[in-house]
Parts: structure tokens; sequence; C-alpha cells
């Protein structure tokens, strides 16, 4: 049976979703998928727009990206055939605004990545959780005070992420968007109150008559304290 031009159409994308993404040389990066999808809510968007949009929802679980890194992934789905560009004089007398929309082949492909991308765990690279387990290297109380300002910065961007979500009420488009910032949301706040259960275990660590101390190094005789048999 023929194919129509619509079944060769869909195949072509298909198909591309699959080299660009899933299983050539050349795969594109998460992160080309992300700013796709912010594309993909059919708005023209500039690269400034971009970046706005990806402090708004993408940066509070995946990526902050900067201008830079906004318009190399824009060269690169350009050069894909998944968005283009047109430019948009500008009334004010300012130079020329270059806006992006995404094509049809944009939009199958980020489809497919969404639908067949394998669920990876996510990667854990917590800075001060490090810090902490080196707790018997830090000046008393400064693990306390690292933890403070971890739950400060915490209480932060949970405010501003229900903040944006309450933003996006109203707009149809934005639901899932919007109950992701409630996620994220919630993140926060589990993370403030794990840096304060935190808190309460030193407090009661250095209650405790085995609470490590500082090692000095070399003792008089040259030999290194003793530390722990196995990290």
């Amino acid at each position: 049976m023929a194919r129509t031009g619509e079944d060769k159409r869909s195949a072509r994308t298909t198909r591309g979703a699959k080299e660009a993404g899933q299983g050539n040389d050349r795969p594109l990066p998460p992160t080309s998928w992300a700013v796709l999808g912010l594309l993909s809510f059919e708005r023209e968007l500039s690269g400034y727009d971009l970046k706005k949009w990806a402090d708004w929802s993408v940066g509070f679980f995946y990526w902050t990206p900067s201008f830079s890194q906004i318009y190399g992934e824009l060269k690169r789905l350009e050069g894909a055939g998944y968005v283009t560009s047109r430019t948009v004089p500008q009334v004010s007398g300012n130079r020329d605004k270059r806006v992006y929309a995404i094509t049809d082949e944009g939009r199958a492909a980020v489809r497919e990545w969404a639908r067949g991308a394998a669920v990876e765990p996510p990667v854990l690279k917590h800075g001060v959780m490090l810090r902490i387990w080196l707790g018997h290297l830090l000046e008393e109380g400064q693990a306390q005070d690292v933890l403070r300002e971890h739950q400060a910065y915490a209480e932060r961007m949970r405010d501003r992420a229900l903040a944006d979500a309450e933003g996006a009420e109203g707009e149809p488009s934005w639901a899932y968007p919007q109950l992701v910032l409630r996620w994220a949301g919630r993140y926060y706040e589990a993370e403030r109150r794990l840096a304060e259960e935190m808190l309460a275990d030193l407090a009661e660590l250095a209650d405790s008559a085995e609470a490590p101390r500082p090692s000095p190094g070399p003792d008089a005789s040259g030999a290194a304290g003793a530390g722990p048999k196995a990290p």
C-alpha cells in the first residue's frame, strides 16, 4: 500500500527524533530538549525570553542556563531543523529582535523524546552535605552556620517556586509546569526541614562523649593522628 504524504512526513520526523536524540553518534543533550520544550508552548520567543522562562521554570529543578548557552542550543536546534527564526523590527529604534519558533519536526522530536527517554535517577551533588561530611575539619560552630545559610537559601527558592506556580494560574498550557513548580516548592521545603533536622543531630552529637574533634595532624613523635578505619 502506498504511503500518504502525511505518513511519509510522520516517518521522517520520527526517524529524525531518533537520529537527533536517541542513538546516533551526535545525540542532542538534555539541555537541547529543555530549550525545545520551552518553545513547545506555541509562542515565538527571543533568546532573552527563553532565559527568563528557564529561570521561572526549569531553573528550579534542572538547569539555569546562561545567555550564551541558550543561544548555543538555539543554533544547534536550528541546524537540526527543529527551530526557525526571524527578525522582528523594533519600533523604539533599538536593534531588531530575533525570535524563535518550534517547527513541526521539532515538536515531533521533543514529543518522541518525552515519551521514549529512559527514566534516569536524579544526580545528587550536594555541596552542603559534602561539607558536613567533612565536619571533623571545620571550626567550632561552622557546620551550623553552613546549615543555616542553606536553610535560608531553601526558603528563598521555595517561596520563588510557589510564587511562580501561582503566577501560572489561569494559563491552561502551563498546567503541567505549574504542577512541577509546586513539586519544586515542596522539594525546597523538604531541604529546609532536612537542614533543621541536621542541626538537631549536630546538637545531639555535641552533647555526646563520642563527638570527634579536628585532628591537629602529626603528633610530637611524627605519627599522624588516628583517623576512622573507613570513610
